[in-house]
């Protein structure tokens, strides 16, 4: 293979060194309040954009059955908002031990407590070619519930409570989730026979978007003065987000993998994502909401700034080894 058919093949993880090495060089651009204003074009435009797209290239019936599949539901939301929460919290009982700021320890179980996010995991699965139908209504139902469940969780694993404005997220959530999906159903309604015949490219369009997205996180992430304290804490804690993350994904990976689980591949690509991901969108303004007058408040959200853009470096580069792996296990169970 040439080497530029090679780059055409790899373009995306191209894409990703490219946008990191773009934020490292000048961050000032994509953080909040520069020249691109992610607080709108991320946050509500290019979230937008994805379920727009997810709406339009779905099939209403693969969406409507996805909604029935109440055991893969049940499976994600107890993993993320159950299971996790309280492994870390087990973890952290071995890593207090350490001399890992506490503060960033404290980081790491706000970080467990989160919820599913509403845009990577649905882009990584449609990546793949796994369920998306089931990726988008866990993101977006395990979003709606993490409203309620994150703070309450918070209370528990760290005694924090405060009043959460909960319509106001609901709303934001409806507009940029709920709305765009229906709108593209809709218009899917009167294009289907346009869209099979031409065939868009919409994993492309969604993965230009999330490139986007992978951007103004690593600004957020170069930019934040708190990443140059205590750099053995910070290089600690990203090995511990990634060997969490690699070890979730293997645990979700062999459980829902295994033939009692009645999962098909494509249902595993889909959990694996949304179960071990994590939401910066709504993670970041309920800590804030939630740590409200704590002096330490940016350290505790520097683990969340970490593990977002983890969670999609680390997806992305395992991407052709999952699609290859999934595609040999529909082979195989496909009668000749």
């Amino acid at each position: 293979m040439g080497l530029i058919a090679r780059a055409r093949k790899e373009w995306f993880i191209i894409g990703i060194l490219l946008v990191i090495t773009c934020a490292k060089l000048e961050p000032s651009v994509g953080v909040k309040g520069g020249p691109l204003r992610p607080e709108f074009t991320i946050t509500y435009v290019a979230v937008s954009v994805i379920f727009f797209n997810s709406g339009l290239s779905l099939k209403s019936e693969e969406l409507a059955s996805a909604l029935m599949h109440v055991k893969l539901h049940f499976f994600v939301q107890t993993f993320t908002l159950v299971f996790f929460p309280v492994a870390i919290w087990l973890l952290l009982k071995v890593l207090a031990l350490t001399a890992i700021n506490v503060w960033l320890l404290k980081g790491l179980q706000t970080v467990a407590c989160m919820p599913p996010p509403v845009s990577s995991a649905v882009i990584l699965t449609k990546a793949v070619g796994g369920n998306e139908a089931a990726a988008i209504f866990n993101s977006a139902f395990g979003s709606f519930l993490g409203i309620v469940v994150t703070p309450l969780l918070l209370l528990v694993f760290l005694g924090s409570s405060s009043s959460v404005p909960f319509s106001s997220i609901f709303s934001q959530l409806f507009m940029t989730v709920v709305v765009p999906l229906i709108v593209g159903q809709v218009c899917r309604r009167f294009l289907r026979e346009c869209l099979d015949r031409r065939k868009p490219p919409f994993g492309a369009v969604s993965s230009v978007v999330l490139l986007m997205i992978i951007y103004t996180t690593f600004c957020d992430t170069f930019s934040n003065p708190n990443i140059e304290l205590d750099r053995l804490s910070l290089l600690l804690v990203v090995f511990i987000i990634f060997s969490i993350q690699l070890s979730f994904m293997s645990l979700i990976f062999i459980m829902s993998t295994r033939k009692s689980s009645g999962f098909t591949a494509a249902d595993s690509v889909a959990i694996l994502f949304c179960a071990t991901h994590k939401s910066l969108t709504l993670g970041i303004p309920m800590l804030k909401i939630v740590f409200e007058g704590y002096e330490h408040l940016s350290l505790i959200s520097v683990p969340l700034l970490i593990y977002h853009p983890a969670q999609i470096l680390l997806g992305s580069i395992l991407l052709p080894s999952i699609k290859t792996w999934m595609t040999a296990r529909q082979k195989t169970l496909t009668p000749v």
